[in-house]
């Protein structure tokens, strides 16, 4: 090689390393594992390749809570990523962690890019804001509990899915249960048989807004209308007409997936995963609800995670954040992640583009979930807001684990949970002193 093409190999390997070298670097921690990561990397990979001044650097730090925890570690020693997922209760924590988090939408609109909450589906819309409205988390993998049938043992049993849980208890699962299945299993008590118990009868779950008001807040979960119903599911169990398979998600959807259960309470995020895994024909409805409570349901609150912007960061990258939002929240990046895992879509354009193609002709029950939260609202169905929340949930599962078990009476357990509750939200209260 002559002098001239050596210069010339070295002009052009400069200007690609300053080209490199120009590109801003924020990085993404998440929990996404297995094919739910795949479609995030997918995602990132799509990003980085949309534009040429921002790199994504998608990284998995475990589950919800071991993500949340690497974050809240790595803020207190200044190594904070600039994006991180944060699950629905946890969701608090993060916010209530002062000068963690830049609102979402305080950076989309310092950053030139429009914002518009109406944009927004409405049941989620508001989870993830402050009581003012002002959205704080970016939605990401929403979801909402459903109910997923078996339509063979359905047809079998010669019923259909109930509306109510009156009709589930007299008809649906008394004839089931006659035609040889387990006839229903669920998959989070917190979350399905609790949070989202109040939001479908529109019954307060907190004071002070459900939380979302200044000041300490108070958990309102014992109360009447649960503690019957967690009087009916121990019957249930103890009649074999409910399966309970222990506080793993995983060993509540198996019997379903295997064709012992004949419904099963889930998320509408799993649909994409049920898709690949049963062998038998499935579809969905709305979460059933106690007519004697409140014969005009509800819609229900959305689960997974959000988005957050940790504070910290350069300008440069809180711009290539808000860019990467941008992308996240366009119509046709929402619905190849709704085709591809079962989330629903977040944003109104998303869910008018996923019609136009016909995705719910050929796929009705990816769209109950979108459906169910999208149903009449209430005062008390925009969502939660409770710190050590997730600590508070650990409460429900071991003390709902002792009413099915029989080691507690339905009234000794919730007491229990409304004492040690109240008294994790009095310890976060005096945090935000």
């Amino acid at each position: 090689m002559n002098l001239k093409s050596v210069l010339t190999a070295s002009v052009f390997a400069f200007a690609g390393t300053a080209a490199f070298a120009d590109k801003t670097e924020i990085e993404f921690w998440h929990a996404m594992g297995g094919r739910l990561g795949e479609v995030v990397n997918e995602i990132a990979t799509d990003f980085n390749a949309s534009q040429e001044d921002y790199t994504l650097v998608p990284v998995y730090k475990g589950n919800y809570e071991e993500t949340l925890t690497a974050g809240i570690a790595a803020f207190r020693a200044g190594e904070q990523p600039d994006i991180i997922q944060v699950f629905d209760a946890g969701a608090a924590t993060i916010i209530g962690a002062k000068g963690a988090v830049v609102a979402a939408q305080d950076l989309l609109t310092e950053n030139g890019v429009a914002f518009d909450a109406n944009d927004y589906i409405s049941g989620v819309r508001n989870f993830y804001a402050d009581s003012e409205g002002k959205m704080i988390g970016m939605p990401f993998n929403s979801s909402t509990p459903i109910l997923y049938f078996n339509e063979d043992a359905m047809k079998k049993a010669g019923v259909s899915a109930p509306k109510t849980w009156e009709e589930f208890q007299s008809v649906t699962a008394p004839a089931l249960k006659e035609a040889g299945y387990v006839p229903m299993a669920q998959s989070h008590l917190p979350w399905i048989f609790t949070e989202n118990f109040m939001s479908r009868h529109n019954l307060p779950f907190a004071s002070n807004d459900n939380g979302y008001g200044d000041g300490e807040t108070k958990i309102l979960v014992n109360n009447d209308a649960i503690k019957a119903h967690f009087t009916a599911l121990k019957g249930w169990v103890d009649d074999g007409l409910f399966g309970y398979y222990g506080a793993g998600w995983g060993d509540n959807q198996k019997p379903f997936e295997q064709g012992e259960v004949a419904m099963w309470l889930g998320s509408s995020g799993s649909f994409g995963g049920l898709s690949k895994t049963v062998e038998f024909p499935f579809s969905a409805t709305y979460l059933p609800y106690w007519d004697g409570v409140n014969a005009e349901p509800t819609n229900t609150f959305i689960g997974g995670a959000a988005l957050f912007a940790m504070a910290g960061k350069s300008e440069e990258e809180n711009k290539a954040t808000a860019e990467f939002f941008k992308f996240l929240t366009s119509a046709e990046t929402q619905y190849y992640w709704h085709k591809e895992t079962g989330y629903v879509p977040i944003t109104n354009a998303a869910y008018d583009l996923a019609k136009k193609d016909g995705h719910y002709d050929r796929a009705p029950a990816a769209e109950v979930g979108i459906k169910q939260l999208t149903l009449p609202a209430g005062e008390n169905t925009k969502g939660y807001r409770m710190g050590f929340y997730v600590q508070v949930r650990d409460v429900m599962n071991r003390e709902y684990g002792k009413i099915l078990s029989g080691e507690a009476s339905v009234e000794d357990a919730f007491q229990t949970i409304e004492d040690e509750a109240n008294k994790l939200l009095a310890r976060f209260a005096k945090t935000q002193g």
